[in-house]
């Protein structure tokens, strides 16, 4: 496997990672608004650090894949 291609497969599984923090910080904006499941300034935090922590992914698999040949 190439080296282009490693970075691929690496941005690949940075993405997925970045999906389910992304799924978590909708949970958690759920749980704060509709659901009122605990604390809803916790939640509210909660999800904003999660939507923080999945940008910063996306920008990760972003670089990978322009390192890779991929992308911008």
């Amino acid at each position: 496997m190439s080296g282009a291609e490693q970075l691929g497969d690496l941005a690949k599984r940075v993405r997925a990672l970045a999906e389910e923090l992304a799924d978590l910080a909708l949970d958690r904006l759920l749980d704060a608004t509709e659901r009122g499941v605990g604390d809803r300034a916790v939640k509210v935090a909660e999800e904003r650090r999660l939507t923080r922590a999945a940008r910063a992914l996306e920008k990760a698999a972003a670089d990978l894949e322009a390192a890779a040949g991929q992308g911008p």
